[in-house]
């Protein structure tokens, strides 16, 4: 078939195989023309197959040469229909990584469920005996909790007020005024239970308990702050209260890790373009304007770059990891630079649809978006017959 992008809102509906082959092949090639890294050998991801989760899973098999079982829930293909980009990316993993010699299997399902993590551990015992090191990157707006079988949905809200302030259409570049009513009790607990630390928890506590944790173990979770300009419906808001509970149970899991001389960290990253980060108001508005900046200055990075300097340059170097004050990593430190986000609040003030061509980068904006899905890579022959029917080969 002819896959084009069919858009409904900030979602893609359509993907394409060969253009996800390539954004894998791509990031494949940039980890290796840093070199190789000292780093764990027997890698476990949940949420692996987008994002900074697919990031994380291509640098440590081809940056540290890593064994790596990747967890996800993505739809496969059918007849006219394409699957998630999801699946064609970790299918194009598994296909480069079984080329390269390196070991790579994958669970599709849903990582919050009690079977789901008996299944991860059973191929974990059977294949690698243990994992040196957890990547925590799930991204899901809903989950059933496996203990009460209550479906929690998070919510993007503000606590307390009202809030009002711009954000951009990218497709259009329209700049409008949008206000989000603040969250009630309720809608702050669910946030939590889906995007807070209690998974995560649970996750380390069953691979323990289950023997299956190296002695040195390392579990890495990733969060994000950002600029005073969206932190009343980010980091102030619903998902910061979610934020701020998986940070502190980085500490409960270090406790708990003491005995194997494991650590838990929360290493916070960058903004960047991604399905979740298009829904939120206010932050496509920030992101444009973040990239101008960043990209005029030389020190912007996509995902593939944020996870390979944090493997390089933080967590396996020889040394202590370093950390702020509140323990995480910070490899959104380009982002936060003083002169960087002066710029970005200057240009704020500034942004009208009639300035946004001039003053954003909604065209990086775009492309980013387009990436996700498969679309707008070179190389790729969007006019030709498509199989969409692809399998990811470990999952049967």
């Amino acid at each position: 078939m002819i896959i084009e992008p069919r858009m409904r809102g900030f979602i893609c509906l359509t993907a394409h195989p060969k253009g996800c082959e390539q954004n894998v092949k791509n990031q494949i090639e940039y980890v290796k023309s840093k070199g190789k890294i000292d780093g764990a050998k027997r890698v476990l991801v949940v949420g692996a197959s987008t994002g900074f989760g697919l990031a994380s899973r291509i640098s440590s098999a081809f940056g540290c040469d890593a064994a790596t079982i990747g967890v996800f829930f993505e739809k496969p293909a059918s007849e006219g229909k394409t699957a998630t980009p999801g699946w064609y990316n970790s299918a194009a993993f598994e296909n480069e990584a079984h080329n390269a010699g390196l070991y790579a299997k994958s669970i599709n399902g849903d990582a919050f469920s009690k079977e789901v993590k008996q299944q991860t551990m059973e191929m974990i015992k059977s294949d690698l005996g243990q994992v040196d090191l957890i990547i925590y990157s799930l991204a899901s707006p809903v989950r059933m909790h496996p203990e009460t079988g209550v479906l929690h949905r998070s919510t993007l809200k503000p606590i307390g007020s009202t809030f009002t302030n711009k954000t951009v259409d990218f497709h259009t570049g329209n700049v409008s005024e949008v206000s989000i009513e603040p969250a009630n009790p309720e809608d702050i607990d669910n946030t939590v239970k889906v995007m807070g630390g209690e998974d995560w928890l649970m996750w380390i506590q069953e691979l323990k308990a289950a023997g299956l944790l190296a002695n040195g173990a390392t579990t890495i979770a990733y969060s994000y702050i950002g600029p005073a300009v969206t932190e009343a419906v980010y980091r102030k808001g619903t998902i910061g209260r979610a934020k701020d509970h998986l940070e502190a149970t980085a500490f409960t899991i270090t406790d708990s890790l003491k005995d194997i001389n494991g650590k838990a960290y929360v290493s916070v990253n960058k903004a960047l373009v991604t399905q979740a980060s298009s829904a939120i108001p206010v932050i496509p508005l920030y992101i444009s304007l973040l990239y101008k900046i960043m990209k005029s200055k030389g020190v912007h990075e996509g995902c593939i770059e944020q996870i390979q300097r944090l493997y390089s340059q933080r967590l396996f170097t020889g040394k202590d990891v370093p950390t702020d004050s509140n323990g995480r990593i910070r490899i959104d430190d380009w982002e936060m630079r003083d002169d960087i986000q002066a710029k970005v609040s200057d240009l704020w003030s500034k942004a009208r649809t009639e300035s946004m061509a001039e003053i954003g980068d909604l065209e990086g904006y775009k492309q980013d978006f387009l990436n996700l899905f498969g679309f707008g890579f070179k190389g790729v022959d969007y006019n030709a017959d498509t199989n969409e029917m692809i399998e990811v080969s470990s999952i049967k």
